[in-house]
Order: structure tokens, then sequence, then C-alpha cells
């Protein structure tokens, strides 16, 4: 049995897509399934658009997300070079080969009588196709004599190699999640494979590529579909069609809302990005936004990327990378376009928060302590008088409140108040809950932690059993305000938790501040 070889092979153009992500996704589960290489190939033909940073950005944001290559651009291996325009000198040969067994031809139609033909055919309301019922009305080795052939040739004029399609022959490509797709060779053009300046277009190079590296899948997305029947044609030609991989043409990742494919605009438009990583654009410098420094974790997009196209067959949404690899299957590919779904994004990424330890939460959140001035030091105790704590503090709180975020950067908004004593009162807040006497109330709440043993079921004990409830007080007036003086508002985890971890002192502190600042309201 043949072994499983897959590549992903992205053009250093610009940032990686998350469609992008996506088809490496896939690739690497189909390959770690089946005990097979992935292999990372970078096609840099088309060196007009080559965009410096990007082939290392790619190769950064694919290490992030945890998909790992056996070969490649960046490790090597036995089948290299890994990146197209190292492999140059040998793409000739091929287009040598196609030429001399009549299937291809030179074409010397300069930009502009292509324009010119496209325009005349404009204005009879039609488009224009170099294929087999027009090539022979253009300027190729086809419809000029040989010597005259010869002569450009030798006279360094510009051409171009383009492929020779049968007439009329109906092309079958199968592929793996739609079955079999069949197109006339009439309603195809003659690609160009390769050019004068001796580079490759992607689609001789692709085909040489993927031969000569024996890669045995080809799983890619759909818009590469309408250029498989040229593909299925080199591996014909070539002699190559017993050892012709196997295609899969991945749907297309859709627009959250409207029809069309997931684009930057979009993720501009709506909040959120469609890159992996950070991109900052070398030529504008322009910086487009990623997943990355947005705060999602790894494991949340891949799992997130797996279901939008693919599902494992069941109601299972959490899976980590080995239960992917362990679920995939190239037959639950959807044929449909999946809708990107930004909420369900942050869902994942809630998710996979709650699953992490506190202290890789606690590592997330040393730097927006940093920027609020917070210290964190190997101490034993917290100093709250010159925000100082203890990084096992940190830990303690980051287990306590990760279940209310979404992203680590939400972490401060929720959890100041662990570190920061308030200095004012949400006026709504007090309005509500502050009613005359509750000064008398926050003083007997001093005296409790003054007096009993400062643990939590002696403090609820005291509190709330034996002085809110024994008393017949408000329960609800009177802890909210406790949490109104300790926090600043009433909002927060369990109100005995909080006064735990943050300590008897601080915590009589706090009530002593608030006491002092909102005072004895007038009936």
């Amino acid at each position: 049995m043949r072994k499983v070889r897959v590549r992903f092979a992205p053009s250093p153009t610009g940032p990686l897509h998350i469609g992008g992500v996506r088809t490496a996704l896939y690739n690497y589960l189909f390959a770690r399934q089946n005990g097979g290489d992935m292999i990372l190939r970078i096609e840099d033909t088309d060196q007009t658009r080559f965009v410096p940073g990007a082939e290392d950005y790619i190769i950064e944001a694919l290490d992030w997300l945890g998909i790992k290559f056996d070969e490649g651009v960046h490790i090597g291996g036995n089948y290299g070079p890994y990146r197209q325009s190292d492999r140059k000198p040998l793409y000739r040969q091929y287009a040598d080969q196609l030429l001399r067994d009549g299937w291809a031809y030179y074409a010397f139609d300069r930009p502009e009588a292509l324009d010119a033909k496209r325009k005349e055919y404009e204005a009879q309301k039609k488009t224009f196709q170099y294929d087999c019922t027009t090539r022979l009305s253009m300027e190729n080795s086809l419809s000029l004599p040989a010597d005259e052939v010869q002569r450009r040739i030798d006279n360094g004029e510009p051409y171009v190699v383009r492929f020779k399609f049968p007439e009329d022959m109906d092309i079958t490509v199968h592929d793996l999640i739609r079955g079999d797709v069949t197109m006339n060779s009439r309603l195809l053009d003659d690609k160009v494979l390769f050019k004068s300046d001796g580079m490759p277009t992607y689609h001789l190079a692709n085909i040489v590529d993927d031969h000569l590296m024996e890669v045995s899948h080809v799983i890619r997305g759909e818009e590469w579909l309408p250029s498989a029947p040229l593909h299925v044609m080199l591996y014909r030609a070539f002699g190559w069609e017993d050892t012709m991989p196997q295609f899969a043409h991945l749907p297309l990742l859709l627009k959250p809302d409207g029809n069309g494919k997931l684009s930057k605009r979009d993720g501009d438009r709506l909040g959120f990005p469609v890159f992996p990583l950070d991109w900052h654009n070398p030529e504008t410098g322009e910086i487009s936004s990623g997943y990355r420094e947005r705060g999602y974790l790894p494991e949340a997009v891949v799992n997130m990327l797996a279901l939008l196209g693919w599902n494992p067959g069941n109601d299972q949404e959490l899976m980590t990378m080995d239960e992917l690899i362990k679920l995939f299957s190239i037959e639950h590919i959807s044929k449909s376009g999946a809708k990107f779904n930004v909420e369900k994004a942050k869902w994942f990424n809630h998710e996979y928060l709650q699953k992490c330890s506190d202290e890789r939460i606690a590592e997330m959140f040393l730097p927006q302590l940093k920027e609020h001035g917070i210290k964190i030091e190997a101490t034993e105790s917290n100093n709250f008088q010159f925000s100082i704590f203890n990084f096992q503090f940190v830990m303690k709180v980051c287990g306590m409140m990760k279940e209310r975020i979404s992203f680590p950067s939400e972490l401060w908004d929720q959890t100041h108040y662990f570190f920061v004593a308030p200095t004012e009162y949400d006026p709504k807040a007090v309005a509500k809950r502050w009613k005359p006497g509750m000064t008398t109330h926050m003083a007997k709440v001093i005296e409790i932690l003054n007096t009993v043993p400062f643990e939590y079921d002696a403090i609820h004990q005291a509190l709330l059993e034996d002085y809110i409830k024994g008393n017949e007080l408000n329960m609800g007036q009177i802890m909210n305000s406790l949490r109104l003086a300790v926090v600043g508002t009433t909002v927060g985890p369990d109100m005995l938790t909080l006064v735990m971890t943050i300590g008897k002192e601080e915590t009589i502190a706090r009530v002593q501040r608030a006491i002092a600042t909102i005072g004895e309201p007038q009936e």
C-alpha cells in the first residue's frame, strides 16, 4: 500500500488566511491518522507577488497552532529543496518534454495583442479564452511555420509555453469529497505552464513537485477544482497517471453574514481576525490583527477550524488535537461552504480557557498587571499598600474568575478589585443598597472579622446566620452593601470567598474607607 504523503503549499504573498490554516490542519490530521508524512512546500513561482517576511510568518503561524511538519523548507528532508524558486532549474526539462511530445506549444502573443482580442470579444458580448477554438488564430507554434518559431526563440522574443488540450475530450476528476467531476476540454483554456524568464507557473511546478515528492493525496481549497482537469491531463501527458495523487477539494469558508468567501474586509467590518497572527504589512505599515494577539488559544482555534466544514459524526464539539486525529475522515467533510461564526469562535476560546491551568492563565495575565502598576514578587504575603503581590495569589484569582472571561484581555476588568481597593462607589448601587443604618451594619462586619477565626465557615456562621438571619435583617441589602464597600460595585464572585482571598486586614480597611467615604445616608 502506498504511503500517505501530503503537502501544504502556500505562496509567500502575504499573511496566511484562516482558510489556508484550515487546509493545513486537514492535511495534518489526515497524515497523522494514516501514519503519513506532512510536507511544507513554499510555492513562490510568481516572484512579482513575493512579500518579504511572508514565509517566516507562515512557518511561525503553523508552529503556534501545533501543526507540525516532517519535511519542509524550514527543516529539510530527502525530497528537497522545498522552495520552488530553489527548484527552478529542473522545471525546464519537463516543459521541454511536453513540447516534444505535442502536449504544449510556444505562444508569442504580446500583452497588448491579448488585450485587443479580449476587447474584440467584449464588443460582441463574448468572453475571449485562449483555447482549442482560438489558438490557431493567435501567434504560437501551432499557427506559425517552424522556422519562424525558431527565429523568434533565437532572437530572444518573449514567449510562454501553453498546455495543448485535446479539442473535444471529457476529462473526469475523481474527488474524494464530491465524487466524479467531468468537464469537456472545449470549456478549458490552454493555461500557461512556463515563461521565457525560466519560471514555471503554479500548474506545472505543483504537478512536477507533487510527483517528485511522491505526494499521495492533494487536499486543497475548492477554488482549485476548476484547475483539476488540467492537472489530471498533465499527469496523463507525463505518463504519471498510475501514481497520480487522490484529490480532495475543501469547501470554502464563507462570510458570517451574506454570501461569498470570508475576506479580511469581513473581519475588519465585524471586528474579528482572519489571520492566525498579527501581520505587519512591510509596504504600507498596516497591521492586521491575528488570533494569537487577540487572546485566542491555539487549541481553541484548531478545534473551531476543524468543525468548519467537517464533523466527527456525533455531537461532540470539544476535541483535542489527538482526538481530532483519531476522529478525522474525509468522508465527513461537507460539500457546501461553512459560514464563519464569530460568537462560536469566542465560545470555543471560553471553553478552552476553562480547561487551562490557573498557572497558565496567570502567566497570560502578568503583562496586564504590569501595565496597571501591579508588581509580582516571590513573597509569601501580599502588600496592597504598595501593589505588591505573589504569583500564588494571582493564580488563585485567575482560578476564581476564569469562568467569567472569553479572553485573557478581559481579566483586569473582571479582577482589578482583588489588587486595587476602590476609591469611588457606583452611585446607583449606593442609592439602592446603602440605606440608613448601613454604617452600623458595616461596623458590625468589622467587629465580626476581628473577633471570630478568619475561616470561611466561621465567618459564614457569625455574619450570615447569627447576625443577619438571627436578627431578621435583609440579607441582600447587607451583603450587597458589603460587596459595594469591598469592590466599589455590586458585581463579583461569592462575597465570603472574595473576603478570604484579599484577607482580613484589607477587607477591614476597605469597609472602613467605605463607611468614611459614603457615610450614613439620610432618611
